[in-house]
């Protein structure tokens, strides 16, 4: 793979992918108003729970937002164990029903690579790990995933392997041998593509930022990816949403990136951090989503993200009421 000048890519994504009256670094957000641009062709979602009760909850986000119908259903496989990884018909049931009672809904999942994935794995496990991966070890396991999201009628999920891959909170991260992880994500993509009646869109999602790795180290290849998400939280602290485009390996950068790789872009997680009730953050993420226009982007609506479930939020709520809500009736 050829790796495109960090320069080329934020000029890219300036010049060709911003509109004149979109955002751009030096450009200054208020969060008041209406989103200049509707995101009504956007697919969106909130994560609100991976069970039967998250699914349930998506109805009481619908009418907060005064009746609008959310398109995406996000969820997350448990990373604790691999009976867990290949998930089970108590999972993909409620969401195959929510699915299937409306059209153009939008199925997305996050697929742990390993195991004990949240268990703090030093970095020699994780390398051992993804040697292990990458020859085969584990092909069963996500061969039985594939199998049973087809028999679930979910054939045609988006799904997210080894999510924010660049960061050090989960076992399936890059760091300790990105050539080892991408071979194994690559590996992953043939065993799950391999699977009968599958239609499945894989998404490499990093976190923004540089985080522990530059996240463009583990991209494992064009053919393998249909989709170049990314993770996008208000943080650190201090750092204003115009420092979140213009950072390195930031909002502007990943936009370019998938441009130069011919995919779109999702944003399968963002939300509130470090940086409290942030209405401009949020009016920021907004209009991005409206100029760039994701194949679907999902808020993490529990605290301290979220502003639906998290009353923490009430300033960052209104904002996404007055963008995602039905327009009043006159």
């Amino acid at each position: 793979m050829v790796l495109v000048p960090v320069a080329v890519l934020l000029a890219a994504a300036l010049a060709l992918l911003l509109p004149g009256d979109r955002l751009a670094p030096g450009a200054r957000h208020t969060g008041t108003g209406a989103a200049p641009v509707p995101l009504a062709r956007v697919p969106s979602g909130f994560f609100t729970g991976s069970d039967a009760v998250g699914v349930r909850r998506i109805a009481g986000v619908e009418a907060w937002l005064g009746g609008t119908s959310l398109r995406v259903g996000h969820t997350y496989l448990p990373g604790d164990r691999w009976s867990n990884i290949e998930g089970h018909p108590e999972l993909f049931g409620p969401w195959a029903r929510w699915k299937a009672a409306a059209p153009g809904r939008l199925f997305v999942l996050n697929v742990p690579m390993m195991d004990r994935n949240e268990a703090g794995l030093a970095d020699d496990e994780v390398r051992a790990g993804l040697r292990r991966g990458a020859d085969g070890a584990f092909d069963r396991h996500f061969r039985a995933l594939g199998e049973g999201l087809v028999g679930a009628g979910l054939a045609d999920a988006v799904l997210v392997p080894g999510w924010e891959m660049n960061g050090t909170t989960y076992g399936h991260r890059c760091g300790p041998d990105p050539a080892a992880w991408k071979a194994y994500w690559r590996r992953i993509a043939g065993v799950l593509r391999a699977v009968p009646g599958q239609r499945f869109r894989l998404d490499f999602t990093p976190s923004r930022g540089r985080d522990a790795i530059p996240w463009p180290e583990c991209y494992p290849g064009d053919d393998v990816v249909d989709i170049i998400g990314m993770d996008a939280y208000d943080q650190p602290a201090g750092l204003s949403f115009e420092g979140q485009v213009g950072e390195e390996y930031g909002l502007a950068h990943h936009v370019a990136f998938a441009r130069a790789h011919g995919k779109p872009v999702s944003y399968p997680e963002w939300g509130l951090f470090r940086n409290g009730d942030n209405p401009a953050y949020v009016r920021g993420m907004l209009d991005w989503f409206a100029a760039h226009r994701p194949v679907y982007q999902t808020v993490t609506d529990y605290c301290p993200h979220g502003v639906w479930e998290c009353r923490d939020n009430p300033r960052s709520a209104a904002v996404v009421r007055g963008a995602l809500g039905a327009p009043a009736r006159p």
